[in-house]
């Protein structure tokens, strides 16, 4: 089978670029012809079709009113990107679609260029753009659902991109023209959300797309488990931003006898790195941006991770990653995370935006050295044997096979 894999970005940026390498790899491995679709960016491996990419586009740099005015029209549909894919298309003509995170650098524009050629899409759902205007169904602070059965007013009303007026009334913009005027999601032939949370927390906001869900998964035997630890030691890593949490865990750190690691970058590290100088809580290290291997050494010499999130996460990467390590995880009882974080069995979960149930929860850890080591392994061994490749790619076939006679059944 011939697929294209389509994500704006196609290094390892995020956790939607990490699910789509992966992805690929695997359906490479499997025999299958794999074509990789994206945005140009100096990070990125050298593809074969790259000369068919969208320019690179970073919406956080200066630059002139003009350009600025052709970005946000981009946002809402791109000439660039429906022109290119087309050309890619009529060179390769692939079997199938499969769709990543797309919104914004790329637009769907492409959608119709795939049903023009009759091939059958699917997409993996990273987050709840579909439904939410900001994509992160949080509005200040605490989860928000106002934007629910296509109420879209609502991000500008709380300025819900970024606190910016502008900002929220172009995503406003944005939704209203694909999901109401256009209709341009419901060329998708199969939805594919990782957790059970957001499949159902879809459907309550309003989602009619035909929806299949299939966790992500991992290849355990590139993560070498390790049950013990060198120093009373916690970490948190990934993106240092408002919806992780972070602020949290720096509350329920306070007074007690153990250090945390803060590992990652983004947007609010230095106003953490800030607060934590101010108070003088010297138990707490930023350590920035790792990746790899001395990524993977930070976490196997620490006790347990913390995931303190705020927001509906789906299926949290960085859950599964520390339990092919071998590490349990204290994670906040929110979206996905229950679904893998299951208390006493692979880690303990507390009230999201609680530092005192945190600090209790991270205290009672401590006192029990076995049951970490324990819980541990019951992590890693949930990981080999429900997220595993192979039954992730069964699922996956069985999708694609679907998609495949639903898009045969509309031409």
């Amino acid at each position: 089978m011939k697929i294209i894999l389509i994500n704006k970005y196609l290094y390892p940026k995020g956790g939607d670029a990490r699910i789509t390498i992966d992805t690929g790899s695997l359906l490479s491995r499997m025999g299958h012809e794999v074509i990789y679709w994206g945005m140009e960016a100096p990070e990125n491996p050298v593809f074969p079709y790259r000369k068919y990419f969208v320019s690179h586009v970073d919406y956080n740099q200066p630059s002139s009113l003009f350009r600025q005015f052709k970005l946000l029209l981009n946002i809402l549909y791109s000439l660039e990107a429906r022109d290119k894919i087309d050309a890619l298309l009529k060179k390769v003509r692939p079997d199938i679609v499969h769709l990543g995170n797309f919104a914004h650098q790329i637009s769907p524009s492409i959608l119709n260029v795939f049903k023009e050629h009759n091939i059958p899409m699917v997409m993996t759902l990273h987050d709840y753009k579909m439904v939410c205007a900001s994509y992160q169904m949080l509005a200040g602070g605490k989860p928000c659902e106002n934007c629910r059965n296509g109420r879209y007013y609502w991000c500008l009303i709380q300025k819900c991109t970024k606190r910016s007026y502008t900002k929220s009334l172009l995503n406003t913009i944005e939704m209203y023209l694909h999901h109401k005027v256009l209709h341009i999601y419901d060329l998708i032939d199969i939805c594919i959300p990782s957790s059970q949370f957001m499949e159902e927390k879809l459907k309550k906001m309003g989602f009619r797309n035909k929806m299949v869900r299939l966790p992500n998964f991992l290849d355990v035997n590139k993560y070498e488990p390790q049950y013990e630890w060198r120093d009373r030691t916690i970490c948190y890593f990934g993106r240092v931003s408002e919806e992780k949490g972070i602020i949290t865990l720096i509350e329920a750190m306070k007074g007690l006898d153990l250090k945390l690691k803060i590992i990652g970058d983004g947007p609010i590290k230095e106003s953490l790195q800030a607060k934590v100088k101010t108070e003088k809580m010297t138990n707490i290290i930023f350590l920035g941006f790792r990746s790899g291997k001395e990524l993977e050494h930070e976490i196997r010499n620490s006790m347990i991770v913390v995931l303190p999130s705020i927001w509906y996460e789906n299926y949290p990467r960085s859950v599964i990653e520390a339990f092919a390590l071998g590490k349990p995880v204290i994670g906040a009882r929110i979206g996905g995370i229950p679904e893998l974080v299951r208390d006493s069995e692979t880690g303990l979960t507390f009230e999201p935006g609680n530092a005192a149930d945190l600090r209790g929860t991270i205290l009672s850890l401590l006192k029990a050295r076995g049951k970490i080591v324990e819980m541990g392994k019951t992590a890693r061994a949930f990981v080999e044997e429900e997220l595993n490749p192979e039954k992730h790619y069964q699922v996956l076939m069985q999708i694609y096979m679907e998609a495949i006679n639903r898009c045969s059944i509309r031409k």
